[in-house]
C-alpha cells in the first residue's frame, strides 16, 4: 500500500497535476466569481514559479551541489549503482536503452575500468505498477557487460521498489560480504536522500553522483547573462517544469522517509 500511495499522491502536489487540480475546482465555482477568478490566479502562480528557470534551477542546484564528487575519487571496496537509468527491452526497442538518467551506468563502468572497485553492485527491482517484463538490475548489467564489465564482476540486488529497499537489501549483501566502503553512483540530484539512507545502514559512502542539470555555467548565465536572456528565464517551459517536478520529488522523499524513520 505505501509503494502505491507514494506514486498516486505526489503527483497531485507536484506543479501540473496542482494545477489540474485548481482548474477542477475553479469549474466547481462557477456561481462563485470571486473564487473562481481567486483559484485561476492561483493555477497560473504554480505555473509561472513550476516552469521558469530560476525557480527550477535554484531548487535542483540546492540539492545536486550537496554532495560534489571530489577531486579525486579515491578507491573502494564495491561500486553501489542505483537503478533507474535504463528502459526495458520492450517492442519496439531493439535491446535495453538509457533514458536520461543513463549517465549513471556509463560513469559506474568509467569508475571500473579506472580501477576505483573491484567489483560493482546493481540495485534496482521491478514494481508491480509497471508490469515491466524484465529486472531493471539485470538490464543495467547487459549494458555494463556492453560496456567491458565482465560479468564475474558484478552483484545484481533485484529486490528493492524504492531508494529505501535499494539501501537495505544492498547493505545486506555488502555486509555479508564484510564491505564497508563503497563508491555510490546515482543522479546528483538523488544523491543526497541515497546517501543517508547507505550512511543509516553503516555504510563508509564516498558520493559518486552524475547526470547533472545545474552547471557551473549554466547556473552563472542565469544570473550575469543579458537582461533578454534573464527575461526569457523566467517565461514558463515544459523542460523547467519537468525539473522542478524531479527536485520536489526528491524533497517530498526526504520528508516522508524522516516521517517513516528511515532517516
Amino acid at each position: 500500500m505505501f509503494v502505491f500511495l507514494s506514486k498516486f499522491l505526489p503527483p497531485f502536489v507536484y506543479p501540473l497535476g496542482l494545477v489540474v487540480l485548481l482548474v477542477a475546482a475553479a469549474l466547481l465555482l462557477r456561481k462563485h466569481p470571486g473564487w473562481q477568478r481567486a483559484v485561476l490566479i492561483g493555477a497560473l502562480a504554480v505555473l509561472f514559479l513550476g516552469g521558469n528557470r530560476w525557480v527550477s534551477y535554484s531548487l535542483t542546484k540546492n540539492l545536486e551541489w550537496k554532495h560534489l564528487p571530489p577531486a579525486e575519487m579515491p578507491n573502494a571496496e564495491v561500486i553501489v549503482l542505483l537503478g533507474g537509468g535504463t528502459e526495458p527491452p520492450e517492442p519496439p526497442r531493439p535491446m535495453v536503452e538509457l533514458n536520461g538518467a543513463g549517465d549513471r551506468i556509463v560513469y559506474a563502468a568509467y569508475l571500473y575500468q579506472q580501477g576505483k572497485a573491484e567489483r560493482i553492485l546493481i540495485s534496482g527491482g521491478t514494481t508491480w505498477m509497471t508490469g515491466q517484463t524484465s529486472n531493471p538490475a539485470a538490464d543495467m548489467g547487459a549494458l555494463l557487460d556492453l560496456l567491458g564489465v565482465p560479468e564475474e564482476r558484478l552483484l545484481l540486488q533485484g529486490r528493492s521498489q524504492n531508494t529505501y529497499e535499494d539501501a537495505l537489501y544492498s547493505c545486506e549483501m555488502l555486509k555479508e560480504m564484510g564491505v564497508q566502503r563503497i563508491l555510490l553512483v546515482t543522479s546528483a540530484s538523488h544523491m543526497p536522500r541515497a546517501l543517508a539512507l547507505f550512511e543509516k545502514q553503516g555504510m563508509q559512502v564516498t558520493p559518486a553522483p552524475v547526470d547533472f542539470k545545474v552547471t557551473q555555467k549554466g547556473w552563472d548565465d542565469l544570473h550575469n547573462g543579458s537582461i533578454a536572456n534573464r527575461l526569457i528565464y523566467l517565461m514558463p517551459n515544459a523542460s523547467d517544469l519537468g525539473l522542478t517536478t524531479n527536485s520536489l520529488k526528491e524533497y517530498i522523499g526526504m520528508w516522508v522517509y524522516r516521517l517513516r524513520g528511515w532517516l
